[in-house]
């Protein structure tokens, strides 16, 4: 029997939440089903609530410095889970898994620097790559029958012409779902470290993995890998407290570990607040089951829509995803040019997802569905996208 209510409806209006409250700001209308932005409409994990209660109540709000037990409790995760064997120094506090990324990018490269993504990818890599001064070089991933897989021979080609200085790695991979091989990241870290290419490894999806297919952190599966990696990780999207901003990265190569640890601290770009810290220990120690039930859930739930369309909207193909809780729906059978699939979905379906040209070029005829919400609410989201399409 489950201990945790998945069916709970939450109303999140007026809660300032990104998924509910900027839906006119970024669709235009406010009677929206709301399956865009990647959290979810589950209550958290009832342990982190009460400890954070527990310390708000505390009538003093003063600076903050984590416990050892915070530390502890992400290295005892990383290594029972994952096999990560993580010293104490080499890990540190980042506010934010994107924030991360944009910290490495402008210590470890140089306005002009080039730095290899592949599309269809998690737009902020773009963003954070062009925002700072740098330059988006694209190695597209190719599309297989229901998948992804990397173009290496692509890749080897970009590196030899432009010198990139680093790759961002989405570790699983957003919006696909894919967990990566060992093969794959083997090869891959092998062609980067041989042309001094740093890699930073994504990994904010790596908990929530599903059918009992593991993931294999980046700096896990070579020595090639651990020598360049820079592995960003959270608990914010495993135990749905993104809002908490609580993030951490892990370099293993002291010879970049060490100068850049030294530049977070000395601009205080790692410090902590106390929700953060309190939040990730209390889930990483006490949030395992919440998340076994969750995980189930969503796979409940991702089967329901692979149902549903198989049954009443074979026009759309949804891609299974290995981790996460989002689905890449391939609409490609629809025919219709992106601004009126965006159209058919937000105007007339009444459903905010993401437009899957926002993951790049790629992503023409493809929309990103979140399904961490309650079944009651994915059917009726699918019915009413059924009725649009039948209307048109």
């Amino acid at each position: 029997m489950s201990k945790y209510n998945f069916d709970q409806l939450i109303d999140r209006a007026g809660s300032r939440s990104v998924k509910i409250d900027a839906l006119e700001e970024r669709f235009g209308r406010t009677d929206l089903t709301s399956m865009w932005i990647a959290d979810m409409d589950f209550a958290v994990c009832p342990e982190i609530i009460n400890a954070l209660k527990e310390r708000i109540e505390h009538p003093i709000y003063g600076y903050s410095c984590p416990s050892p037990q915070y530390w502890e409790s992400i290295i005892n995760w990383l290594g029972y889970r994952y096999n990560f064997k993580v010293d104490f120094e080499e890990l540190t506090y980042i506010p934010g898994v994107v924030k991360g990324i944009a910290l490495a990018v402008n210590y470890f490269t140089q306005r002009g620097d080039k730095i290899i993504i592949q599309p269809p990818v998690y737009h902020p890599f773009k963003m954070v790559t062009e925002g700072n001064g740098r330059i988006v070089l694209n190695n597209p991933l190719i599309k297989t029958e229901d998948s992804y897989e990397m173009d290496f021979e692509h890749l080897e080609r970009i590196i030899k012409e432009h010198q990139p200085r680093m790759m961002i790695l989405c570790n699983p991979h957003n919006p696909a779902g894919i967990l990566w091989e060992v093969e794959t990241l083997q090869r891959l870290a092998s062609i980067c470290r041989k042309n001094n290419i740093l890699v930073i490894s994504d990994e904010i999806h790596g908990d929530l993995t599903l059918y009992g297919k593991p993931h294999h952190p980046f700096a896990t599966v070579s020595d090639d890998a651990q020598a360049i990696a820079i592995t960003l990780g959270a608990p914010s999207k495993t135990f749905n407290i993104p809002g908490l901003v609580s993030s951490w990265v892990v370099i293993k190569n002291p010879e970049l570990r060490i100068p850049f640890y030294q530049w977070l601290e000395s601009n205080e770009f790692n410090a902590s607040t106390f929700v953060a810290t309190i939040a990730t220990e209390v889930a990483y120690t006490h949030g395992a089951q919440w998340l076994t039930e969750a995980t189930k859930y969503i796979e409940e739930n991702i089967a329901t829509v692979i149902e549903y369309c198989d049954k009443h909207l074979p026009m759309l193909k949804p891609m299974r995803p290995q981790a996460s809780f989002l689905m890449w729906l391939d609409c490609r059978q629809l025919g219709l040019p992106q601004n009126e699939l965006v159209d058919l979905f937000v105007n007339k379906a009444r459903l905010a997802l993401n437009d899957g040209t926002m993951f790049g070029d790629e992503g023409e005829g493809f929309m990103r569905l979140n399904v961490a919400c309650p079944r009651s609410v994915l059917i009726k989201a699918l019915e009413q996208l059924a009725n649009a399409i039948d209307c048109q």
